[in-house]
């Protein structure tokens, strides 16, 4: 399977203009301490109640710290009918690197 990725600027364009849904797939403690804004924490813990409550044709952005776990969560939401998910290319630590001003705790 191929999986779909976008990069940091197009990123940045869907959350300004509000066209996207970012999930995160770090550990708590990196969400907590640092995070896209808006962006949805994912585990193990709450994917059930993610895949439930989130509209499947709603477009997510996944990420991680350097977009390769982000690879696997994009596949498997695919996987369970999600309709456009893409994975961030160069993860969290990339977006950090071009756009400082957005990646504070909310």
């Amino acid at each position: 399977m191929e999986i779909p990725e976008v990069d940091v600027d197009v990123a940045a364009e869907r959350l300004a203009e509000g066209t996207a849904l970012f999930m995160d797939v770090r550990d708590r403690g990196s969400y907590e301490a640092s995070h896209i804004p808006g962006a949805v924490h994912v585990s193990d813990a709450n994917i059930e109640d993610f895949l439930e409550e989130t509209d499947h044709n709603q477009p997510v952005i996944v990420y991680c710290y350097h977009g390769n776990n982000s690879r696997g969560g994009t596949a498997f939401l695919l996987q369970k009918g999600f309709q456009t998910v893409c994975s961030m290319a160069g993860g969290f630590e990339a977006w950090r690197g071009k756009h400082p001003e957005q990646n504070g705790p909310e």
